[in-house]
């Protein structure tokens, strides 16, 4: 038997593992049975490389329970310590074994999947543990060891009567974190972190009903026998080739991703790259709402199949943390507790390979069956959308693939929508006016009256259109995005023509006087417009440029500061040229005010803006004019 000293840098490792090293205790597990996959990958190359003159076999790792005795054990069958290598591995503390062994066999060890990157991770048991055993038997040694800690920097190691190869690691659970002897919060976190280990891990055993022999009689009870309770999927759909894998095998890997989702992905993004980093993944399109807030931290990021986080944010472009899927990276740098990232080149140089590879995805699907892509528009544009708004390179990309959708349902490129518009929608100073509606319903009249003029108008209904339409006004030239409701028609798009007002100009300011005194000024800007006879009398719209700001900073920053906050400020076009306008000079004051409030309302109403006691009033007021 010897004892010492564990060779550490400080005075005392175990209270810097359980305050700073590690935040979260849980992770103690992942941690463990991450080395013991070390150990059995390493056995595995040995053996492939013929260093190792054993039977690899089918090794598996197996979380056990023993309640009694309040202790959680992890068996391997892999590698293995001696006791030389226990008091290097185990005792020198900062020496990283898996790191060492990288180095001795990089050429040969490049694709093993031997994880590497722990370092300290073994005494992260330390952190819901009391004492720590390690049982111990190198694949090339006759003698096993037997290391023990009770959390202090004193330690023995004797020999152990241990027969077959491999590790066995005793946890002395404590009495904060007995919750780890609980079957279902370890299932829950072999399930959370280990999902998807490249090693078979058992824990315990369930019950698997045998298929009936075909002579077997129709009542005889089906049988059952107990076999390994294996809770991962060593092989997931992301360690293989593309071409090895069929529609339905995506399909199926996103149901094994997210059991409780019952729609199926729109499409999937098959990341497999090399050089200049090592790199596999595959990301999902789900269905997407508006609500973008909703939709993150859906991503799951693996080290060598190892599960590390949810929040991508850094690896991924933001765009697409909306999407659904797994990011398998060995070179994406992190940590000692490897829960966060480290920004660095090679991150970066990941974030811009995962922006091309979805924008060279989104281009095939589009040229490759564009109905089903204009069909899948709505469920994808917000991401879309967003790429273009926060990736330069994206933008570039998109405009090959990014489509603009009309009230009447057709879809176009922006090269195509130029080519179509540019005739008739080219105001007289040579600049091309595209119409939008933000809302089909409510600016139903307005998106009719553009029609008429034989004008195209598009449906821009994302919570980021104002910004997106900012981005494209300063990028292409010579181009305008006016909401079709935010002046009347005429003035969107002016042409040569100008229209001569009926009134003249001493009835149009009395006019305006009358209406000025019934209109409350605080909200209203009159401006009288000799318009076409048959337009409404009275046209509410809100500025272009004050709304858009103001839209702008409720959805996050491009406005001006308060701007969201400001009072809604509109727009009372007064046509000169209706009937009614020069009958009200006819009348009373009386009978001017009910026909301007009349007409106010009815403005109003088209614009969704009568509610509440105006909206109870216009009623009583209409029952009695039409008496």
């Amino acid at each position: 038997m010897s004892t010492g000293k564990i060779n550490v840098s400080v005075e005392n490792i175990f209270p810097l593992i359980k305050k700073f090293l590690y935040s979260d205790h849980e992770i103690f597990l992942r941690e463990l049975i991450s080395n013991a996959t070390d150990a059995t990958l390493k056995l595995k190359h040995l053996t492939n490389i013929g260093e190792a003159d054993v039977t690899y076999g089918n090794p598996q790792i197996e979380v056990k329970v023993n309640k009694e005795n309040n202790t959680l054990h992890i068996i391997d069958q892999g590698i293995g310590m001696s006791k030389e290598e226990v008091e290097k591995y185990i005792n020198q503390v900062a020496f990283s074994g898996a790191e060492e062994f990288l180095e001795k066999y990089k050429d040969t060890a490049k694709d093993s999947g031997i994880i590497g990157h722990f370092g300290l991770g073994f005494y992260s048991a330390f952190m819901v543990a009391d004492k720590v055993e390690i049982i111990t038997k190198s694949y090339k040694e006759e003698t096993a060891a037997h290391w023990i800690c009770e959390g202090t920097t004193d330690f023995s190691l004797t020999d152990a009567d241990k027969t077959d190869r491999g590790t066995e690691i005793i946890l002395h659970i404590n009495e904060e974190n007995k919750e780890f002897l609980e079957e279902h919060r370890l299932t829950e976190l072999l399930v959370k972190y280990n999902k998807f280990m490249p090693v078979p891990i058992k824990f315990g055993t369930k019950e698997k009903t045998l298929p009936k022999a075909e002579d077997a009689p129709e009542d005889e009870a089906p049988k059952t026998v107990s076999v390994d309770n294996i809770i991962n999927n060593p092989t997931p759909a992301w360690t293989k080739q593309p071409n090895d894998l069929e529609e339905e095998d995506y399909k199926n890997f996103y149901r094994e991703l997210y059991p409780m989702q019952f729609e199926e992905p729109l499409f999937h993004i098959h990341l497999n790259v090399d050089y200049p980093f090592n790199l596999t993944g595959i990301l999902y399109f789900p269905k997407l709402s508006n609500d973008m807030n909703m939709q993150k931290d859906k991503i799951q990021l693996y080290q060598n199949q190892v599960f590390v986080t949810d929040n991508v944010e850094g690896i991924v472009p933001e765009f697409l943390t909306m999407l659904k899927g797994v990011i398998d990276s060995p070179d994406i740098p992190l940590n000692v507790s490897r829960s966060y990232l480290q920004a660095d080149g090679a991150v970066k140089k990941i974030s811009s390979y995962i922006t091309r590879k979805v924008a060279d995805k989104l281009k095939s699907l589009f040229n490759n069956n564009r109905e089903d892509f204009e069909q899948k528009w709505n469920d994808i544009k917000v991401v879309i959308e967003y790429g273009m708004l926060t990736e330069d390179k994206f933008f570039d990309k998109a405009q090959k693939f990014a489509l603009y959708p009309t009230v009447d349902n057709t879809y176009h490129t922006f090269e195509e929508l130029e080519e179509k518009i540019k005739e008739n929608q080219t105001d007289k100073d040579g600049k091309l006016i595209i119409l939008y509606a933000a809302n089909q319903e409510q600016q139903h009249s307005y998106i009719e009256t553009a029609k008429g003029k034989g004008y195209e108008v598009l449906l821009l209904d994302s919570p980021i259109a104002a910004h997106l339409i900012q981005k494209l006004e300063t990028s292409k030239e010579n181009i305008s995005f006016v909401r079709v409701d935010s002046d009347h028609i005429d003035n969107l798009i002016k042409k040569e023509e100008n229209t001569t007002s009926k009134l003249s100009e001493e009835e149009q300011e009395k006019l305006k006087t009358e209406i000025e005194t019934v209109v409350p000024k605080e909200k209203y800007s009159v401006q009288l417009e000799a318009l076409d006879s048959d337009a409404a009398p009275l046209i509410i719209t809100q500025p272009e440029f004050m709304r858009r700001m103001k839209e702008m900073q409720q959805t996050g920053g491009g406005g001006f500061m308060g701007m969201g906050n400001m009072p809604e400020m509109y727009n009372l076009v007064v046509n000169t040229n209706h009937e009614l306008m020069g009958n009200i000079l006819t009348k009373t004051k009386e009978e001017q005010e009910a026909l301007i409030k009349q007409a106010l309302d009815l403005a109003k109403l088209s614009q969704n803006l009568l509610k509440g006691e105006e909206l109870t009033n216009f009623v009583k007021r209409s029952f009695t004019m039409i008496k």
